[in-house]
């Protein structure tokens, strides 16, 4: 079984690697400490992606939301709304899967080898709740109502949680920087402290940040059961052995709900599935993993 397993994680490796890449392309930006302002910033990426890393070429959504949604000017985008929707009601968390740099770390960092590696625990679905209290209260309230004399609020998830943030731009940026190291206070010290917390828990727990705290997988999740790109469990094929269930990362079990908002589509399930139960769902159109040939339903 150990064989099927591997079957889609190179696949799923290089997907990530690439993307990680050409989203964070812009290598000068690294050499001079400095953030890339072309055009194309203008524009967000599907995955949680730091604005102020050094080689980002384009834009976070999380980040631009807040930016919008704490403007004195208070101007609601439909651009910013409308894309995090259409990426989400296209293929739901898909992105966390294949489409996010920082997802891509944390796979990274949980293969370190650990004498225990922690699957689940006692508050485990509790804690995943988290993850939406982060999106109403950082990421839409607090930049709305906590504002400056004139009106303008901060994008509070980014400045006070957002680790993807330290690691991609905060750290980069003050390492090349003199000026920045000279203003390090407190609050640096905190998302460090943040940072390090996130790295030694996904070399225990697979993907934490994910799971407990993103603010953007929580958007993605709402449209995982509704989203154009589903999983299907073929009861025809199904003989209930359970092995899709053993092997979720997310502790997801297809068997109840191949769509829960958990699943981030790694593909494991179907790699697992002795019988090729599992099938891609695109609006109504089936497709086996073995085969080409699609089935209507």
């Amino acid at each position: 079984m150990d064989n099927k397993i591997k079957t889609n994680d190179p696949f799923r490796f290089t997907m990530q690697a690439l993307w990680a890449i050409i989203t964070n392309s812009f290598i000068i930006g690294f050499i001079q400490g400095k953030i890339y302002q072309g055009k194309i910033k203008n524009v967000c990426v599907p995955g949680l992606n730091c604005y102020s890393c050094p080689g980002a070429i384009a834009s976070c959504p999380i980040g631009s939301l807040q930016a919008v949604i704490g403007s004195y000017e208070f101007k609601f985008s439909f651009y910013i709304a409308g894309f995090m929707i259409f990426i989400g009601a296209l293929m739901g968390r898909f992105v966390c899967g294949f489409l996010c740099p920082f997802g891509f770390i944390q796979d990274l960092l949980n293969k370190i080898p650990f004498p225990k590696k922690l699957k689940t625990f006692k508050g485990d679905g509790l804690l995943r709740k988290l993850k939406y209290v982060i999106l109403i209260v950082f990421v839409i309230l607090m930049p709305l109502f906590i504002v400056d004399l004139i009106g303008q609020g901060s994008p509070y998830f980014c400045e006070l949680i957002c680790p993807a943030g330290t690691l991609e731009g905060g750290i980069p940026l003050v390492l090349m920087n003199k000026t920045l190291k000279q203003t390090i206070g407190w609050l640096y010290v905190w998302k460090n402290v943040l940072l390090i917390i996130t790295i030694i828990a996904s070399i225990i727990i697979y993907r934490p940040f994910c799971k407990y705290i993103c603010p953007l997988g929580a958007i993605y999740a709402i449209f995982n059961p509704v989203s154009v790109f589903k999983y299907h469990i073929n009861s025809e094929k199904c003989i209930n052995c359970h092995a899709c269930a053993d092997i979720c990362p997310m502790n997801v079990n297809p068997l109840k709900n191949p769509n829960d908002p958990e699943c981030i589509r790694c593909g494991k399930c179907r790699s697992i599935c002795p019988t090729d139960a599992i099938e891609y769902d695109y609006l109504n159109i089936r497709s086996n993993k073995n085969s080409l040939s699609t089935i209507k339903k």
